[in-house]
């Protein structure tokens, strides 16, 4: 377990789970009891990791001019704890400032993850004690660095200087409570109100969602640079317009987690304390993000609904939740061999293969993602109701299937054992949940192409098998060698994207069913013959698929999808199976065919051969 940074005597305390907060964490929930569990053990961690950054860093703070900017930042911060220590708690808990610490302890061990100086990164610690000292009220004074012609006063707001050097410093001096930043591009008073917008001063921009006892202040984060992740990020100060969108959308999302995820609000409610907005991404494909040492903090793309928002907010706060416990103690232990590659796993959310430990990751988020829309989907808007059971049903059986996969893997630790199967149980309770028949079609087409894509774009069956597959099509043998069947390997592909275009597909085809995605190249890499499949139009899709296959730039993803054409024909059925269930045996068997022949087979006679 991870150790608090108080002793007593000369035994240290740690921190422990109570058993109910391991019980409820292992179902994928936790109230807010639990995040306060969670909170005090990553306010620990944090204070360690202060004190080892500053065992590590000997003089590595020192800028220009000789300044020592962290042993200067750290001599205030202590003197602010003294006069504000609300304040300093504030900042010592922000998710920006738990991404900073473990950068810079990273960055005294060698990682580096920005391109700023190594006094800039470490200096970032005298802009936190002299936000914390504008705070309390205090008159200080102290350099600090700025990053291209902007200095961050973390909680407070961002400076806009001249500077034209990418690095520099400036001072920031209070006095009698007023603030002033100077550098070599000027004079910036911060305001008395902090919280006012001034020419070259922009405060950090707070909001309340709902009101009374369920009332949940929140940061829309646009300033610090350490609020996205891995790397920091320039501020990107939101247009009015823009953030009055978001402030309503967090709003409403609100009402909504607090009707269908009561308990998720109310967690929410001490564990969540930070958006940080990015642009708006193509529809249906948000992106967000969270990172274990900036517990508390989200980022996310503008959302195209509320209830897109609620659900992005659930995800990655089960993402928060499980970092806060995999701090105290690992669910996975090491690999048997350690000179061996880890391996690698299929993951329904990813085009990529993933490590157990960020499958497992997965696991959580997405449970907590199917829990919210089985509740949603009984109150929704009408038109979103089809949706919503789809969104549904597609992470049930995802969820569900990955479950199944890792259970009892033997790097498991007992408590990634105990998680496992308590997840596998509140999961098991939704399989007998009924959905209505289109968007459960809908949603089992999605995952099954989604499988097949994966398996065409990252397994690559025995060399050996292939080759005696090419000789044994050309020579007209009726069936392809036993050897073929072997365990393939798994080469991860660079190359391989957009494996969800089925279900973007299927939700344009929910929520607008006569809708200008149906044009060519409406969707970024759905072909149009997977538009003409979700339409139901099987015959021309398989028409669409062989004239794509036949080209040698064909896409990986007309394997599965010629496959699912098939489907619709009785006398097929084995070429479609084989296709939606072996896509890369037919993929590497008709390159090769390909090279050893200058010509390419016929896919579905191909496809019929190997499924044979």
């Amino acid at each position: 377990m991870a150790a608090d940074a108080t002793t007593t005597g000369e035994q240290p305390s740690y921190h422990r789970l109570s058993a109910a907060g391991l019980r409820d964490l292992a179902h994928g929930e936790g109230d807010g009891a639990v995040m306060a569990e969670l909170l005090r053990a990553e306010r620990s961690r944090r204070l360690l990791l202060l004190r080892a950054l500053r065992g590590g860093v000997l003089g590595d703070g020192v800028g220009p001019d000789g300044v020592d900017f962290f042993a200067q930042g750290w001599d205030l911060l202590e003197r602010a704890q003294c006069h504000a220590p609300e304040a300093c708690e504030e900042l010592l808990m922000s998710p920006n400032t738990g991404m900073w610490v473990s950068l810079a302890v990273r960055r005294v061990r060698g990682r580096v993850y920005e391109d700023a100086p190594h006094w800039v990164v470490l200096g970032h610690l005298a802009a936190l004690a002299a936000a914390a000292a504008a705070r309390a009220g205090m008159d200080f004074d102290i350099a600090v660095p700025v990053r291209r012609g902007r200095v961050q006063l973390p909680t407070l707001g961002c400076a806009a200087l001249t500077d034209r050097e990418p690095w520099g410093a400036a001072r920031v001096t209070g006095r009698d409570g007023r603030v002033r930043i100077t550098g070599a591009g000027g004079e910036v008073a911060v305001p008395a109100g902090p919280d006012r917008r001034d020419r070259d001063w922009t405060p950090v921009r707070r909001m309340t969602l709902g009101t009374g006892s369920r009332a949940k202040p929140l940061v829309l984060e646009e300033l610090d640079p350490y609020r996205t992740f891995p790397r920091p990020s320039g501020p990107s100060p939101l247009p009015p317009a823009e953030a009055a969108y978001w402030e309503s959308s967090l709003a409403a999302a609100w009402d909504v987690l607090l009707r269908d995820e009561p308990g998720t609000a109310e967690a929410m409610r001490r564990g969540l304390i930070s958006v940080a907005p990015t642009p708006a991404r193509e529809r249906f494909r948000p992106h967000s993000s969270t990172a274990g040492d900036a517990f508390g903090g989200v980022t996310a793309s503008r959302p195209d609904d509320v209830a897109q928002l609620a659900a992005t907010l659930v995800h990655e706060f089960q993402h928060t939740k499980l970092g806060g416990l995999m701090h105290l103690e690992p669910l996975t232990g090491p690999p048997a061999d350690p000179e061996e590659p880890e391996t690698l796993f299929y993951a329904p959310w990813r085009d990529d293969p993933r490590p157990l430990g960020g499958l497992l990751q997965g696991i959580y988020a997405f449970l907590g993602v199917t829990r919210f829309w089985r509740a949603h989907r009984h109150t929704a808007d009408p038109a979103y109701v089809s949706l919503a059971h789809f969104e549904f049903a597609l992470w049930r059986g995802q969820v569900w299937a990955t479950l199944t996969a890792v259970h009892g893997h033997e790097r498991l630790t007992p408590l990634g054992r105990y998680v496992v199967e308590r997840l596998t149980e509140r999961c098991a309770a939704w399989l007998t949940d009924e959905v209505p028949a289109t968007p459960l079609r809908l949603a089992q087409e999605a995952a099954a192409d989604h499988h097949a894509r994966w398996r065409a774009h990252h397994l690559r069956p025995p060399a050996e098998a292939v080759e005696e597959s090419v000789r044994a099509w050309r020579q007209g043998a009726p069936r392809p060698p036993a050897a073929l069947a072997a365990e393939p390997l798994l080469v991860p592909d660079a190359e391989a994207g957009f494996s969800d275009s089925t279900a973007v597909l299927a939700r344009y085809h929910l929520s607008e069913p006569d809708g200008p995605w149906q044009r060519p190249g409406a969707v970024d890499g759905a072909e149009t013959a997977e538009v003409r499949l979700i339409l139901g139009e099987h015959t021309e899709a398989r028409d669409a698929f062989i004239a794509r296959l036949s080209d040698k730039e064909a896409p990986v993803s007309a394997w599965p999808g010629l496959g699912r054409s098939l489907a619709a024909e009785p006398a097929r059925r084995a070429a479609a199976d084989l296709l939606l269930q072996h896509p890369e045996r037919a993929r590497a068997v008709q390159d090769a065919i390909a090279v050893a022949t200058g010509r390419r087979a016929d896919p579905v006679r191909l496809a019929a051969w190997l499924g044979a």
